[in-house]
């Protein structure tokens, strides 16, 4: 199967899928952090290269609710990247997957086919994801785990172990928080492969 991973750098699905013998490539405006087939482009510009499926990682950074206290000051942006996700879900391509934390897609495009934790695949970790699906069966848990660590804040409320929370500010917090669990990546491979 010809599998495109759009907007991804980190390599990690596009890799899965070429484990289980699929002609896999991901693309993105940046450079892949791992040797393997890679378009660094605008993934608009591939997508009638003949996919059979595509799994899109699109940016969150205008869409998702933990950035909602900005979203009035970024309404053209925002308005920009739901057109991308527009684009993205509208390919001619027979099966697609679209993954995205909790936001604004859910209220002004549709709500998700299913939400999933890094949890039920190994990863000892919260960080609940949307998945808007084409063609494709909703993943199944393949190794559920403990949730992971709940915090107490200094006002006394429970955060969940978000595992976001345990990164320290740094210039690349964004790209480790980007790239998609190794479980999650292996049940995408296994079961839409």
């Amino acid at each position: 199967m010809k599998v495109l991973i759009a907007c991804e750098f980190s390599g990690i699905v596009r890799d899965a899928f070429i484990a289980k013998g699929h002609d896999a490539w991901s693309c993105d405006l940046l450079p892949t952090e791992k040797e393997g087939p890679h378009i660094q482009d605008n993934v608009l510009k591939h997508l009638e290269d003949g996919w059979d499926l595509m799994i899109a990682f699109p940016p969150c950074t205008h869409l998702a609710i933990s950035g909602a206290v900005w979203f009035k000051y970024k309404q053209k942006e925002q308005a920009e990247a739901l057109e991308f996700i527009r684009k993205l879900l509208n390919a001619n391509i027979n099966k697609i997957a679209l993954e995205n934390p909790v936001g604004v897609i859910s209220t002004k495009i549709r709500k998700p086919d299913q939400i999933i934790q890094p949890f039920w695949f190994g990863h000892e970790a919260q960080k609940q994801t949307c998945l808007w699906l084409k063609n494709l069966p909703k993943l199944i848990p393949t190794n559920i785990v403990d949730r992971g660590k709940i915090w107490v804040t200094k006002d006394g409320k429970k955060r969940g172990g978000a595992w976001t929370m345990c990164l320290p500010p740094s210039p690349d917090r964004w790209k480790i928080r980007s790239r998609t669990f190794q479980g999650i990546a292996d049940a995408m491979a296994e079961q839409w492969g």
